[in-house]
């Protein structure tokens, strides 16, 4: 679930009082003891040194925060194909990559290191090694798997991997003996040759338990910090996912996203997020929200590397697990069927002159901010503007779809499907599991633990959206009277919407493909108050199941930024050639610095995001002014 959780309770405020009495919340200070579940063993080691080496493109500098000094550089921004180059020559091993980056996740992401502490990593691989032994013997006997064969990635925590790692989604309630099998994106992954190196931390339960969840903390992970910015967030729910790609952890995430949940820490992390069309990657052993808006996509640094993973893992046939691979998903009640003809090889859309001679729509749809006494700062709007003109400048036609009168008709039908698919899809996945505490149970059970285990579970934020979608009538067709419609009216508004919003301005203006900005830059982080950001974009292709894509747009104070390109369902061909376009023409990507906060000496002026001098200013005083200048209401 997308980062902006608060978006829901401001929609749903008023009648969610009705239904609840707010309990006191445990104790701020309770915590638990996380480090014990990280697998260690193989790590003895510093990283073997590598002749001949890759040497880093140019923007990858060393980190300039001090305790990332022992960190190894040489690998960092490395793409998939250059890797690949590099095995195949003989310069690199799978295993000694692997080293390069279990050195690396060491000394930048855990806090029992003296590192900037970046806790994107849940949970190491005890196998990665022998994983990457086992590669690097296929590839000295001429076999070789695929585009990832050999290169170490690293899964969100709520993809099942069968094998000794856990799956939880960030929670004790799934934690125990590790999922009885693969999902069907990590087989895709191991038929492909990856080696599986790890889990990432995200936002607990897919940040779909509380309306004042903070992004990127769990239960079982804590919290998750921006690379950027320690101090900062991360964006949810593939927080881990995102960071880890942008730390250089790792040379590719997976990540989920049923609205926001890629693109939005794509944007706060500097990285490249593609959430696929629904259908195109299974969603089977995922730790499920909703089965008509729930994906898994790729984190990667380019475009190139997004489109060589999404090869990988999509289902070009009817996987049984998950109905949505079939040919008129689950629940979509006609909005799309599904080719027969899907690439095999989705890098042969890159292009580097992919934005010439296209009609590319722009909308700033819900970037002026939820709360009209908080508009988003006009330095996030400039640099969305000179976003615009570098997509004009590389020989696109722009269409301004509000100021060409367009305006797209809000999903006001989502949040009623997410509760409802929740309760019964998350009660599929509790079957499939065996000895942890949810095996077999329901989402009613998940609340009673809870409840039982609130100082580890929720020492910050409660379970308001657990509870309200267990309140919900059971049918389909019963009425919700919160809502005022049936789940299968809700499904129909969305439906519509998209008929009569993306579809319809392709459509209209012969587009092929639309822009918005992403969202906000990353917030400081409060587990207190919870998430503060001034506005997302991703709805508007959640509720359709349709694809988006973010990719680096720029940044603001060592801050980065990001722009979604969007379109049809199964449109990624398209929009894997525009986002490469726009990568080449405008070559936005920043590597992290691992600092504080904000660069010293700057701050961010209330008045227009400019920069000022500031001589006797702190991180904390930095932190303090976007504090006063955060909106109240989503």
């Amino acid at each position: 679930m997308k980062a902006e959780s608060k978006y829901l309770r401001h929609k749903f405020e008023t009648f969610l009082e009705k239904l609840w009495s707010h309990s006191t919340q445990p104790q701020k200070n309770a915590g638990v003891a996380r480090r014990d579940f990280l697998k260690w063993s193989e790590l003895a080691g510093t990283s073997a040194s590598i002749a001949g080496a890759l040497a880093a493109p140019a923007a990858a500098h060393a980190e300039s925060d001090t305790r990332a000094k022992d960190a190894p550089t040489r690998f960092n921004e490395a793409t998939v194909a250059q890797l690949q180059a590099a095995m195949a020559s003989g310069e690199i091993s799978a295993v000694e990559l692997t080293h390069v980056y279990l050195q690396r996740i060491r000394v930048l992401d855990k806090d029992d290191q003296d590192g900037p502490g970046v806790n994107s990593v849940i949970e190491v691989n005890p196998d990665v090694l022998a994983l990457a032994r086992e590669a690097d013997e296929m590839r000295r006997r001429g076999r070789v798997l695929g585009p990832l064969h050999g290169i170490p990635v690293l899964l969100k925590d709520n993809i099942d991997t069968g094998d000794r790692m856990q799956t939880t989604a960030g929670s004790f309630a799934l934690f125990g003996q590790p999922a009885v099998r693969d999902s069907t994106v990590a087989a895709k992954l191991r038929a492909g040759g990856a080696v599986i190196l790890g889990k990432t931390t995200l936002s607990e339960w897919a940040n779909f338990r509380s309306f004042n969840a903070t992004s990127g903390w769990s239960g079982r992970g804590g919290q998750c910090n921006n690379p950027y910015g320690i101090a900062r967030n991360p964006s949810g729910s593939s927080s881990g996912s995102a960071a880890a790609a942008s730390a250089n952890l790792t040379a590719v995430s997976l990540g989920t996203e049923t609205d926001g949940s890629i693109v939005s820490p794509a944007g706060v992390s500097g990285v490249v997020g593609l959430k696929p069309t629904i259908g195109l990657t299974s969603r089977a052993g995922v730790v499920p929200i909703s089965h008509t808006q729930d994906t898994v996509g790729p984190h990667t640094r380019t475009v190139a590397d997004a489109a060589a993973v999404l090869s990988v893992i999509a289902s070009r046939s009817f996987d049984g697990r998950d109905p949505a691979t079939g040919s008129v998903p689950l629940g979509w009640r006609g909005r799309f069927s599904r080719p027969t003809n899907l690439p095999m090889d989705y890098t042969q859309f890159l292009n580097p002159d992919g934005l010439r001679s296209t009609r590319i729509g722009v909308t700033r749809a819900g970037i002026t901010g939820f709360d009209p006494n908080a508009p988003t700062p006009q330095s996030v709007l400039n640099l969305f503007e000179k976003a615009v003109t570098d997509i004009q400048a590389a020989g696109a036609t722009i269409v301004d779809l509000e100021a060409s009168g367009f305006t797209f008709p809000p999903g006001d039908g989502e949040f009623l499907v997410l509760l409802f698919d929740f309760v019964s899809d998350l009660r599929n996945y509790f079957a499939t599991r065996v000895g942890v505490p949810m095996a077999g149970k329901t989402l009613a059970d998940a609340i009673a633990f809870n409840n039982a285990n609130a100082a580890t579970e929720m020492p910050f934020f409660a379970q308001e959206i657990f509870d309200l979608a267990q309140s919900l009538a059971t049918g389909p067709d019963d009425p919700q009277p919160l809502f005022g419609m049936t789940y299968n009216q809700a499904l129909e508004i969305d439906r519509l919407a998209t008929v009569n919003g993306i579809d319809k301005a392709l459509h209209d203006f012969n587009l092929d493909g639309i822009v918005s900005p992403t969202g906000t830059p990353a917030w400081p982080t409060d587990l207190i108050v919870g998430d503060r950001f001034f506005f997302g974009t991703s709805n508007l292709a959640a509720i359709g199941g349709y694809p988006i894509i973010n990719v680096p747009l720029g940044d603001l104070f060592g801050l980065p930024m990001g722009i979604s390109f969007f379109g049809t369902a199964f449109s990624e061909p398209t929009l894997i050639k525009l986002a490469s376009g726009f990568e080449h023409v405008t070559k936005a990507r920043i590597v992290p610095r691992f600092l504080d906060d904000l660069p010293a000496g700057k701050h961010v002026d209330p008045n227009g995001g400019r920069p000022h001098d500031n001589d006797s200013s702190t991180h904390q005083h930095r932190s303090d002014e976007i504090e006063r200048r955060r909106p109240h209401h989503l």
